[in-house]
Parts: structure tokens; C-alpha cells; sequence
């Protein structure tokens, strides 16, 4: 066809004009100030629990694996760049190399609006773009180490089966936690899901997953990160 590359754009959430060694930095001297900013969006006004995955970049995890059942591009052929005034929300390469990108302000209701009335275009009363007032828009690779979720969620991609599953339920329980504030860590949330997929591995499912393998999974990576959250908070 002609799809060559999926592009996704991500605006870095809370912490990203903090270095790798600034937000790991911050997370030993001064957690509380991590459990505040981090649900905290410099563009978006979304819940707790996307901020929080914005923060982290598993929202852009899991939006890669999407991307490889929307659209059956290869995990090699969906990159993620970051977008700090989140005005480009995804981008499309063709086979010639050309881009085609959707723009809009960061604002959450063009999305709803453009779900429920597809495929049709409905006329807003919103503010339209004006990339004259924009004047720049700026790109970068993330930092995987820095966001090591990213990685993660190309892992449990390229697994496949019920890997995503495992993924999907152990970034949920751990996320909970850290916003519960029972002492859970924000480096710790990458650490838990790590550890879940791990522990998944001789018990992976790849061919002819059913709902019940998918609940079972999502039960499993619940419990796990529950009973292995204690050795982090205690």
C-alpha cells in the first residue's frame, strides 16, 4: 500500500524540560513535588489517570500499539517524536516520502467531535488555527531511558498474544497506586510493569487468544503489581 510510516506525535507531559538526570534527580530529593506534577499538563486538560500516562509516555506506548491494529503497520514503521506545542497530533509517511499531518490546538473536543460525526466534518465555533501566531513548531526523539515505557510497550507489542494485556492491566494498577499516594514511586511505575511482563513470559499466550485468556491476564498483572508494590512502598 501505499503507508510507509506512522508518525506520533507526543507534547512530553509534565517532566519533559527536565533531563533524564533532573527528573531522576527530583524523584530521590523531592517526591512530593513529583507526585504533584506529575498530573499536571503544560497543553492538555485531560483526567488524572491519561496525565499520569502522559507523564510516563505510556499513553504513547499504547497509542503505538494501536497504531499496529489500526492501521497493520509494522512496529518498525510507527515512530514517536516529541512535540512540545502539540499542534501536529500524527503524521503519515507515504511510500515517496511525503508527509501528511493532521493540526488543530490542543484541545480535546476536536477529537470528540470528529468521533461522533465521522465521516462527516461538522462546523465549530471554535478559534481556528493560526500558524502565523504559532510561528514555531519544534521536534525531538524522546528519551527512552528517560521514558522507559515507551520501550515496554514496543516490547509487549512485538510479543504480541497477551502480552499488551499484561502491559495494559499492570500500567493501570500501578498507576492507581502512585495517584492513591501510598508511597509508590514514580520510577516505580515503569519498574512494576517491567516485572509483570517478566514474570508473564512462560505463561505467554500467542495464538488463539480469547476473551477469557484476556481477562485472566488482566486479573494476573493486577495482583501481580498489588503483592510486589509492598517491597517498593514498605
Amino acid at each position: 500500500g501505499g503507508l510507509r510510516r506512522v508518525i506520533l506525535t507526543a507534547s512530553g507531559g509534565a517532566f519533559r524540560d527536565l533531563s533524564k538526570d533532573e527528573l531522576f534527580r527530583m524523584c530521590e530529593d523531592d517526591p512530593r513535588a513529583v507526585q504533584a506534577k506529575a498530573t499536571t499538563h503544560p497543553n492538555w486538560d485531560m483526567g488524572a489517570k491519561i496525565t499520569l500516562d502522559s507523564a510516563t509516555m505510556m499513553n504513547k506506548g499504547l497509542e503505538v500499539i494501536e497504531a499496529h491494529y489500526l492501521f497493520g503497520a509494522s512496529y518498525d514503521d510507527i515512530d514517536v517524536v516529541i512535540h512540545p506545542q502539540s499542534i501536529v497530533h500524527s503524521m503519515v509517511e507515504t511510500q515517496d516520502t511525503s508527509c501528511l499531518a493532521q493540526l488543530g490546538w490542543a484541545d480535546m473536543r476536536l477529537p470528540l467531535v470528529y468521533s461522533v460525526s465521522w465521516p462527516h466534518r461538522l462546523k465549530m465555533p471554535y478559534r481556528p488555527l493560526d500558524l502565523a501566531e504559532l510561528s514555531t513548531l519544534t521536534f525531538s526523539k524522546p528519551d527512552v531511558e528517560k521514558y522507559p515505557c515507551i520501550g515496554l510497550a514496543y516490547e509487549a507489542g512485538r510479543a504480541g498474544g497477551t502480552m499488551t494485556a499484561v502491559l495494559n492491566a499492570a500500567n493501570e494498577a500501578a498507576n492507581e497506586m502512585f495517584r492513591d499516594d501510598v508511597g509508590l514511586g514514580f520510577l516505580d511505575i515503569p519498574k512494576l510493569i517491567e516485572g509483570a511482563m517478566e514474570a508473564h513470559k512462560d505463561d505467554l499466550k500467542i495464538n488463539d487468544v480469547v476473551l477469557d485468556d484476556i481477562l485472566s491476564c488482566d486479573e494476573w498483572a493486577r495482583q501481580y503489581v498489588e503483592e510486589h508494590a509492598k517491597n517498593l512502598t514498605n
